[in-house]
C-alpha cells in the first residue's frame, strides 16, 4: 500500500507509477488548500480508490477524509504522523513518516510549504500576513522539537511563488535547515513576525479563484 501527497492534476502519473511498483494507493493526502495551482488529489484518489485526507478545519465542501493533529495514517510497516502546522494557510499540515523496516523512529517530514530549503511559506493568502506569521511562528517550535537528522522533503523549491530564497535543492535537514535557514533561526516572535511581513512577493495568479475551485465552491 501506498500514498501519494500534493498530487499535481495528472493522475495518471500517479496511477501508472503504483501498477509498475505493484502498489495500491491508499491515501491521497493535500497538505492544504492550494492557491497556486488546481490539486489533483480527488480526481486521484477517485480513479484509484483511495481516501482523500485533508485537515478537518479545510472548510472543503465535498467528502474527504478529516485528520487533526496526532492522527495517523495506517500503510503497514509505513505510518504517517499528522502534524497541523498552520501558518502557510490555517489547515496547513505536515507529514511525519517512519517506516518499521528501517527504524522505529521518523525518517522524513512532507513539510509541504512550511518548512522548505532555504525560507519558509508566506503567510498572506487566506488570512492577514501578520496573523498567519504568528500561527507560523508557533509551527516552528514544533518543528524545532524533531532531530537534526530528519529529512525535510518539502512541496515546494525555487521559483515557487510560495517563498522567498527557496533553494534550488528538494530536499535538507531539520539540522541544516536550524543552522542555515535564517527564518527558521529566529527566537523572538516578534522579530519573526516583522521579518516574515518584509518584501512579501506578489501572491500567484488567480490566487482566491483557484483556492475556491481546490475547496469545491465552484463546480
Amino acid at each position: 500500500m501506498g500514498a501519494v501527497c500534493d498530487p499535481i492534476d495528472e493522475p495518471e502519473l500517479y496511477l501508472r507509477t503504483a501498477e509498475e511498483c505493484g502498489m495500491k494507493i491508499r491515501y491521497v493526502v493535500d497538505t492544504h488548500v492550494h492557491a497556486d495551482h488546481i490539486s489533483g488529489g480527488r480526481k486521484l484518489a477517485q480513479m484509484a480508490g483511495a481516501k482523500y485526507v485533508l485537515h478537518e478545519n479545510s472548510g472543503a465542501q465535498y467528502e474527504f477524509v478529516p485528520v487533526h493533529d496526532g492522527d495517523n495514517l495506517d500503510l503497514g510497516n509505513v505510518q504517517i504522523g499528522i502534524l497541523h502546522t498552520p501558518g502557510h494557510t490555517p489547515e496547513h499540515i505536515s507529514l511525519l513518516v517512519t517506516d518499521k523496516t528501517r527504524g522505529p523512529e521518523p525518517w522524513f517530514l512532507l513539510s509541504g510549504h512550511t518548512l522548505m530549503v532555504g525560507d519558509l511559506g508566506r503567510t498572506e493568502l487566506v488570512s492577514s500576513a501578520e496573523e498567519g506569521a504568528r500561527e507560523l511562528f508557533e509551527t516552528l517550535q514544533k518543528l524545532k522539537s524533531l532531530p537534526d537528522y530528519l529529512e525535510v522533503l518539502p512541496g515546494a523549491y525555487s521559483g515557487s511563488v510560495c517563498g522567498r530564497s527557496l533553494s534550488g535543492k528538494p530536499m535538507s535537514t531539520i539540522g541544516f535547515e536550524r543552522r542555515f535557514n535564517k527564518a527558521f533561526q529566529i527566537a523572538d516572535k516578534a522579530e519573526f513576525v516583522s521579518y516574515m511581513l518584509n518584501s512579501v512577493p506578489a501572491p500567484p495568479p488567480e490566487a482566491a479563484s483557484i483556492r475556491a475551485r481546490n475547496l469545491g465552491k465552484r463546480e
